[in-house]
């Protein structure tokens, strides 16, 4: 499959049937369909640029999810292909196609693939696997959709059983990225405990919020909504001042919070 965009690896064995958590035993008919949000996972894209770190997700991810299809991408240009394909071939839904993204990829951000997989399919399921644990990384992520976040780093026997986690209805999330969510939201949660309200935005501000929040720089910002690089960094600035904050984490979490990604 020489110059071919991605591949496709088979892995035979059974479909993983889920787990009922409140009975203990596997669903089968009607009781999987109470719990019609645990989607079996048919399709696994693995995008990652290091070979061997993609061959060695991609093992992963059929342990994790036996009787998968799994397909590979090593840059942002050929996971879109991957994903203009799923289009050709009548994939709509994304129900059950999941993607493990890394974030660092030579010809872009992980977190555009990420926005991308979610507008083309909707119900897909994006996931986080990468060595970044910033903060910046983690809100740029979460604000795009991810379903998750993975530092590579852990045991790979904890990895598998994070993701089929998945297949309960659990979010695969690294202890340690985990506790920093928790952390910037206990200190954004003023309006849980009766303190004023927050500063009001202008729309103009607010329409920058959205698109920082979503991940985006200050020059695709600017882009998006047709002004100067210079005018919207001023707008940030003023963002930043009236909500008391100093990164686009903390402008990410103040994003969700408000509802505008």
């Amino acid at each position: 499959m020489a110059g071919a965009p991605y591949f496709v690896h088979a892995y035979p064995g059974p479909l993983f049937r889920g787990w009922c958590a409140r009975r203990g035993r596997l669903c089968t008919g009607a009781g999987r369909q109470a719990i019609s949000d645990h989607r079996q996972t048919r399709t696994v894209l693995i995008v990652e640029d290091v070979p061997g770190t993609r061959a060695w997700l991609t093992g992963l991810a059929g342990r994790a999810f036996p009787g998968a299809a799994l397909a590979s991408a090593a840059t942002l240009a050929e996971a879109r292909r991957w994903l203009a394909a799923q289009r050709a071939a009548g994939e709509r839904s994304g129900d059950a196609v999941l993607a493990l993204v890394d974030l660092g990829l030579p010809d872009g951000s992980g977190v555009d693939f990420i926005r991308d997989m979610l507008a083309a399919l909707p119900g897909s399921r994006p996931v986080v696997a990468t060595l970044f644990d910033s903060d910046d990384h983690l809100m740029a992520a979460m604000a795009a959709g991810a379903h998750g976040y993975l530092l590579k780093d852990h045991e790979p026997d904890d990895l598998v059983r994070r993701l089929r986690g998945m297949e309960r209805g659990e979010s695969p999330i690294s202890p340690a990225m985990a506790q920093r969510i928790l952390a910037h939201f206990r200190s954004h949660a003023t309006f849980m405990t009766g303190q004023p309200a927050a500063p009001q935005l202008t729309a103009r501000e607010t329409d920058v919020l959205r698109l920082i929040g979503r991940g985006l720089k200050v020059a695709e910002a600017a882009g998006a909504l047709g002004l100067s690089e210079s005018t919207v960094s001023g707008y940030l600035k003023t963002i930043y001042r009236k909500l008391d904050i100093g990164t686009r984490a903390e402008a990410a979490v103040e994003a969700v919070r408000r509802g505008l990604v």
